[in-house]
């Protein structure tokens, strides 16, 4: 039983990782991310400017995922009830956030080696027309 909990745990954790970014890194939801944003710094009233703000972080946002997952999945940790909820809420939003600091580093890693061939190339293109 533990053995499927733990699985459970890492593969329930792909998919509030990949809703968190999505929303709140990639194009297709930028014009909500940056409404969301603005409205984080400028809203006058402080518990909106925390309600926007909670949009635009991606360890904020995977709460809200984790929550609708777990009332999806009826998923439990360790123990039944509202503990099992509790523990598994917590664990989930902890590995989503690993799997998005892994997948970051990994874009990160990516766009350094692009921009270090593009900066090679350019590099040879100035070399040969000399």
């Amino acid at each position: 039983m533990l053995h499927s909990q733990i699985i459970s745990l890492f593969i329930l954790a792909i998919p509030v990782a990949c809703i968190s970014w999505t929303f709140t890194h990639e194009e297709i939801f930028k014009e909500v991310h940056n409404y969301c944003v603005k409205r984080s710094l400028n809203d006058k009233l402080l518990y909106r400017r925390k309600f926007f703000y909670m949009l635009n972080c991606e360890y904020c946002f995977s709460h809200y995922i984790t929550i609708a997952i777990l009332f999806l999945t009826g998923y439990k940790l360790l123990f039944t009830g509202w503990v099992g909820y509790l523990v598994s809420g917590f664990s989930l939003v902890w590995i989503a956030n690993i799997y998005m600091g892994l997948y970051n580093m990994i874009r990160i890693n990516l766009k350094k080696e692009k921009l270090e061939t593009e900066i090679e190339e350019h590099q040879l293109k100035e070399q040969t027309k000399k």
